[in-house]
């Protein structure tokens, strides 16, 4: 259902784009078949609220109304007037007593399709099972087969020829192959009015082809940020919003919000307007606090095509939308989510709100490029990875805190760097083999950097790595992973977040700086400062593993 909310979604924005007086060229409806289960679930409350408020008259929904889930009659656990509350969400709702009875359904869609300024419900009442003797409305057909003597039974109470096993009337094969040659003469039809429009709008359709192809325009990241280090400090957050005001004059088809957040995640795009039913042409979205809404709605507003959808919150609320993430990645869509208050470093929110083994389960999800920049210009090539990327969804975690700017002059391997997932930041002072690599992501890179220029006082070589994308540097080649990290070099990674993962990257010959347990309310530098995240601690750590190394190889 919360898919279909951004289909629609989709479908009225892009008509709002590109429709014009006499060329209605987005003009569709979106269907949905419901189950009990679809209904029960908290999301449908999330998404029906929010198709409701936006009054997305398109969305029709068929629920099957069929009494049964697994364990038994729905009565165990759901017995509130469903049609109640989606009236109440600002929904029309219907009600049809038989499933069987054709007239009567096709008579409540076609009220529906006059409903355009609400989206509709249509509860059917169904029978699971229909027509066996012993398992009909029975929790027995929803979870196994009838059986040969069931479906026998069956076949011989509905007049249906018990052999062959398996039958397709041929009249009833006549009837689905009529679908072919409809959808064969909609597609020619629609064909035909994109032509006459492209005759009368060349330039809009053009447009058109390129945002459902999914083709980026020319020049798209001409002219994004380039901070300077007199800019700092600066929140990594900031510096999106930045580059999300650049992106969204450049790439009409960016659409997205946060779910109720958008004054800390600075996603808001000045000039593009709110969408809602006055403006479908506007492009920031309201998700509510509707977390999990939010990820399958842009998983819609994705499938459908014509757009790139993004969405916000803080990292640790990314767990109430980790279905729709992990479904965004098994699916390869191209949506991006901006994840901001990134670690413990947010300070008095407390552990409640701190995240700690968010990053780690962000990494696991098979196809998800997790990229935690170190600082405004990383930002920068974050976003352009994220919007470059066609197949699979990205998260930007991002501070809250302000970082120093890694000034590009001073650091002229950050750009080309952070596409690959992680480089070289700073090599030893000397040039020469490092004696440890201190590996960080985000906020701590800075650390890193702060502890090389110690540690070089006090005769350890160190090279500062930033990682700010473990997926993308995987992706590298094992020549360009070992120019990076070579083979027996001691490694000390940085980050405030959980440990698990980061000693996939060596051997033995590691330590790591990170958080294990709960976080505290405490002003963030406090917090970083108690969790051993200070550059006193760093070269501590480094001094004690090169000893350990030295101690083992005696």
């Amino acid at each position: 259902m919360a898919n279909a909310v951004g289909m629609a979604i989709a479908e009225v924005a892009l008509a709002a784009r590109f429709n014009r007086p006499g060329h209605s060229i987005v003009d569709h409806f979106t269907y949905v078949l419901a189950s009990d289960g679809d209904l029960e679930e908290g999301l449908s409350s999330e998404a029906g609220s929010e198709a409701g408020h936006l009054r997305l008259g398109k969305l029709i929904v068929l629920y099957a109304d069929n009494h049964i889930t697994i364990e038994g009659s729905t009565e165990l656990a759901f017995t509130e007037d469903r049609m109640a509350r989606f009236a109440a969400f600002g929904w029309h709702v219907q009600r049809v007593e038989q499933s069987n009875d054709i007239d009567r359904i096709a008579g409540a869609l076609e009220a529906a399709r006059k409903e355009m300024d609400r989206p509709s419900l249509i509860q059917v009442r169904t029978h699971i099972g229909f027509g066996s003797p012993h398992k009909q409305d029975t929790a027995a057909a929803h979870g196994e087969p009838l059986g040969p003597e069931e479906v026998r039974l069956t076949k011989e109470g509905l007049g249906w020829p018990v052999e062959p096993t398996f039958a397709i009337p041929e009249e009833a094969r006549e009837h689905f192959r009529e679908a072919i040659e409809r959808g064969s003469l909609a597609q020619s039809e629609w064909e035909s009015r994109f032509a006459a429009y492209a005759q009368e709008n060349p330039e809009l359709a053009t447009e058109f082809r390129r945002v459902t192809d999914r083709r980026l325009p020319p020049g798209w990241d001409e002219n994004l940020p380039r901070f300077a280090a007199t800019d700092g400090p600066m929140a990594t957050r900031i510096a999106s919003g930045k580059t999300i005001e650049i992106l969204g004059r450049h790439l009409p088809e960016l659409m997205g919000g946060s779910a109720d957040l958008a004054p800390s995640t600075h996603t808001n795009m000045d000039g593009a307007g709110n969408f809602e039913p006055e403006n479908w042409a506007g492009r920031n979205m309201h998700f509510g606090i509707r977390e999990h809404a939010m990820g399958a709605i842009m998983n819609g507003m994705a499938l459908h095509r014509g757009l790139i959808p993004f969405g916000s919150t803080f990292l640790i609320f990314s767990d109430y939308m980790r279905p729709p993430m992990r479904l965004a990645a098994m699916n390869g869509l191209p949506v991006i989510y901006i994840f901001t208050h990134d670690s413990i470093a947010m300070g008095e929110d407390g552990p409640t709100h701190q995240p700690v083994e968010q990053l780690v389960g962000l990494r696991s999800i098979p196809g998800m490029v997790v990229i935690r920049p170190a600082d405004a210009n990383e930002t920068v090539v974050a976003w352009r990875i994220a919007i470059g990327r066609r197949n699979g969804p990205t998260a930007l975690a991002l501070t809250r805190q302000g970082l120093p700017v890694l000034d590009l002059d001073h650091f002229p391997a950050l750009s080309a760097g952070v596409t690959l997932g992680g480089y070289v930041l700073a090599d030893s002072p000397t040039g020469g083999q490092p004696d440890i690599i201190l590996i960080a992501t985000g906020s701590e890179v800075h650390l890193a950097l702060g502890a090389r220029d110690r540690l070089a006082t006090e005769d350890v070589q160190a090279r500062v790595v930033s990682l700010p994308s473990t997926e993308v540097f995987s992706m590298q080649s094992n020549s360009y992973r070992d120019e990076v990290l070579p083979l027996g070099v001691p490694l000390l990674a940085i980050e405030a977040g959980a440990t698990l993962g980061w000693k996939s990257y060596v051997g033995p010959q590691m330590s790591v700086i990170g958080v294990d347990r709960f976080g505290a309310s405490a002003p963030g530098p406090v917090v970083m400062e108690q969790y051993g995240f200070t550059v006193d601690n760093v070269c501590k750590r480094t001094h004690d593993l090169l000893r350990q190394i030295r101690e083992k190889s005696g």
